[in-house]
């Protein structure tokens, strides 16, 4: 039964033989390094009643980090953080003008000064869910503290920009129900489809946005069936909306090889098995990926093609791969008894069990991944 109905969450990490203690440990040393440790933390207080998440590795705040934080928040139920993080984005990164009115921008300095006019999507869909999480969680507020009106306002304009005389272009493709990789784009990026997050959305959006959102879940679950290669599992950065790799050359580079963005697939995947157990053919993805990576974590230092050809191009995120690579094992059912399946993404929990924070320039995206993984592995990554 899945979580959404049962209102059950799995914790892996008691499944391979952690104890409470030892689980509950682990969470609050990192939620200490993550928000406050002096030396490590990615999360700052701005003022005396905001704060941001930088990306240690271009020291900006992104759209993607800000949501990622809020929705940490949440789960941890942080609400003086989450509200900080959430008024910064609302004061420097939201746009109300223009073609991008309604949206935010992806990247900020870290006084706020906008180092883009662009929206990112994947920080909508997080700052949406966060939102409405928020709503259930603590109540409404006021202003921009009425959670759930916030996230129906957010869902809307990335359906309904570009209609009825309204400026821009909406952040899913209308026709054809998949999240683009920027508003007008023609191809997405499979790590932005939350099929887990379309579910709530369509129980939770205006009305007239509702059936959209049921079939956008469908769509992407489909959708990263034919993404992720047959035999390997791996999926491109960008992909078209057939599924195959992008192989048109950006003019910030090539996204078609299985990279940082690409890792987050997976994980997505183990969180939507968990909250939904809808099957459209991609809940064994995971399990197929990790058996082409095997028993060796060295597997995970270099990039590769989709169709598992190595690479000669380092990974920059080793931990984030690995992060999301154990978050999937939710895709695997719990067995008490010899399973292979099993027994394959124990191995890797372990992994990932072992591996501490992050550390120096580079630590933003690896650690966010760690965290998200942590909570969803110990039970604490659930719908409110």
């Amino acid at each position: 039964m899945s979580a959404f109905d049962s209102k059950t969450y799995r914790n892996v990490f008691k499944e391979i033989g952690k104890t409470d203690k030892e689980i509950e440990d682990k969470i609050k040393k990192a939620v200490d390094v993550f928000f406050y440790d002096e030396q490590e933390r990615i999360y700052h207080e701005a003022g005396d009643d905001m704060g941001y998440l930088t990306d240690t590795g271009n020291n900006d705040a992104r759209t993607e980090g800000m949501s990622y934080g809020m929705m940490m928040c949440v789960q941890l139920d942080m609400k003086e953080e989450f509200d900080r993080i959430w008024k910064w984005s609302k004061t420097y990164m939201f746009m109300d003008e223009g073609e991008n009115e309604g949206y935010f921008a992806w990247s900020c300095q870290t006084d706020g000064t906008k180092n883009a006019m662009g929206p990112a999507p994947d920080g909508e869909e997080f700052y949406a869910m966060a939102l409405f999480f928020a709503s259930h969680r603590w109540g409404d507020g006021e202003g921009i503290f009425e959670y759930s009106k916030e996230a129906r306002s957010i869902l809307s304009a990335c359906i309904h920009k570009g209609e009825n005389g309204r400026a821009g272009c909406p952040m899913w493709n209308r026709d054809n129900k998949q999240i683009l990789f920027v508003p007008g784009s023609p191809h997405t990026d499979p790590s932005y489809h939350l099929p887990h997050f379309y579910e709530l959305f369509a129980l939770w959006a205006n009305d007239e946005d509702k059936e959209f959102f049921k079939e956008a879940a469908s769509v992407s679950r489909k959708f990263l069936v034919t993404a992720c290669h047959k035999e390997t599992g791996l999926n491109p950065e960008y992909a078209n909306f057939d599924g195959s790799p992008m192989d048109k050359q950006l003019p910030w580079g090539q996204f078609g090889d299985f990279f940082s963005d690409a890792y987050r697939t997976y994980a997505n995947i183990g969180l939507d098995a968990e909250w939904f157990g809808i099957d459209e053919g991609q809940i064994r993805i995971p399990i197929r990926m990790m058996k082409f990576f095997g028993t060796d974590l060295e597997a995970v230092r270099c990039a590769y093609k989709v169709d598992g050809t190595p690479l000669e191009k380092p990974v920059l995120h080793p931990l984030g791969l690995l992060s999301t690579i154990a978050q999937s094992a939710l895709s695997v059912p719990y067995s008490d008894e010899e399973n292979s399946d099993f027994a394959m993404a124990s191995k890797w929990v372990n992994w990932f069990w072992n591996q501490p924070l992050r550390r120096g320039v580079r630590r933003y995206y690896d650690n966010c991944l760690y965290m998200f993984a942590l909570l969803a592995l110990s039970g604490n990554y659930r719908i409110w």
